[in-house]
């Protein structure tokens, strides 16, 4: 990982460090598609397992333990003060275990998964966005499947500046970087607040 990645990781620990507390009550606001993208989803072989990156207070990874409750899923995040909120609501015991690790390292050596969703979490890589979606492949096992719900675009530019200042990407590299990397099982792009930003959802396969 680059020396500006380490520097962007850095920013987002301290972000979501003073978010924590508050998070929930704020961001299902404009957090949406979760549960769309969830209900797309196709069946998994029996007792999957799953990695749900940047699982941030764990609402993604309740939706997929309800969708797949038989199973094993590991939450990641870079944020620890993320992590205990998410820990306070499920406990770190059972088949949902959470780990603090930041996704996309070089070094990260994970188990293969039958699953890998990343839940608003791209766009708050800045540029390791792209080797992060290169580097599922590798944790994906021979018919993994990957799911994406993140930010898009938006046709205005001030309200574009305003996330970045918030660490989000919204340029439209992301999903045109799934599709290079993945065919489309299933792809939508949705409009939120009349056109503010778009949004999409993603689920795809290796070739």
């Amino acid at each position: 990982m680059s020396s500006s990645g380490l520097s962007h990781i850095t920013s987002l620990e301290r972000y979501y460090c003073l978010h924590a507390s508050i998070y929930d009550a704020t961001r299902w606001s404009f957090l949406f598609g979760r549960q769309r993208l969830i209900k797309s989803l196709p069946d998994l072989p029996p007792h999957p397992r799953i990695l749900d990156v940047g699982c941030g207070t764990g609402k993604t990874t309740a939706l997929l333990h309800g969708h797949y409750p038989s199973a094993q899923i590991i939450g990641m995040d870079l944020s620890d003060a993320m992590l205990k909120k998410a820990k306070q609501k499920w406990g770190d015991v059972g088949r949902i275990r959470f780990i603090h690790d930041t996704y996309g390292r070089a070094n990260c050596t994970l188990q293969s998964f039958d699953l890998i969703v990343l839940s608003y979490s791209l766009a708050m890589m800045g540029s390791e966005a792209e080797s992060a979606i290169r580097q599922t492949r590798d944790h994906l096992t021979q018919d993994g499947i990957i799911a994406v719900v993140d930010f898009h675009d938006t046709p205005w530019r001030r309200f574009e500046r305003w996330m970045n200042v918030n660490h989000v990407t919204m340029d439209g590299s992301i999903l045109a970087t799934l599709e290079k990397n993945y065919v489309p099982i299933k792809k939508s792009t949705h409009k939120a607040y009349g056109g503010l930003w778009t949004y999409f959802n993603f689920v795809g396969q290796q070739v």
